[in-house]
């Protein structure tokens, strides 16, 4: 089975990430997003293991201390981190695995992993990112006004990354985000892992 590739996926939050990514690997086989591990307590329907991996501060310093992390980062005073063996076992069972990671995670994972496509997701405007963060209902004033500086703080990252999505309409976001990880499947290196015999057969017969 040939393994699958790592890609990184960032937004301020907000900007409709977690609903594009869930939609992707509800029509794309064989793809998925790293379920992070993290200090934070739960939201209202937020389930362990699904969402999220969540630990406490201790658990969490421990494991960072025995380079169990892949990333990690602190946002809004939690911590947030990629397990790595987990990761590497996903790849190497041939899934399209995705990092749901800030600009701090995306600088690290380039740090010590080489061709890591990057993609980031930007809200059509202010306007539109501030009443989606108002329409989930789940912050109160203080925590909003801190998301709007962290976004403007986060966009202003856009530039490290290989694919910039606007996602003004779902639909068409979708799409595009789509058409990255079906054209990653047609690289070269991925097809000649995949059809060996057929370039083997057609280098023999051709020479």
């Amino acid at each position: 089975m040939n393994p699958g590739q790592l890609y990184i996926v960032s937004a301020p939050s907000g900007a409709g990430k977690t609903s594009l990514l869930k939609a992707l690997c509800e029509r794309l086989e064989r793809t998925l997003v790293s379920v992070s591990h993290t200090t934070r307590p739960p939201r209202p329907g937020e389930v362990d293991g699904t969402h999220y991996h969540f630990c406490s501060v201790p658990a969490f310093r421990q494991a960072l201390e025995q380079g169990a992390f892949l990333e990690y980062a602190e946002v809004f005073g939690n911590y947030y981190g990629t397990s790595r063996p987990v990761l590497e076992r996903q790849l190497a069972d041939g899934y399209d695995v995705i990092l749901e990671i800030d600009w701090q995670g995306a600088q690290q994972v380039r740090e010590v992993l080489d061709r890591v496509p990057g993609i980031f997701i930007l809200p059509p405007g202010m306007d539109a990112l501030e009443a989606r963060l108002r329409a989930r209902a789940q912050d109160d004033e203080a925590v909003i006004r801190k998301r709007m500086l962290a976004a403007c703080s986060e966009m202003s990252h856009f530039g490290e990354y290989d694919y910039l999505i606007v996602n003004e309409h779902f639909e068409t976001a979708l799409d595009e985000l789509l058409a990255i990880f079906r054209s990653g499947r047609l690289r070269l290196e991925v097809q000649r892992q995949r059809h060996v015999q057929l370039l083997t057969t057609i280098g023999a017969v051709c020479d």
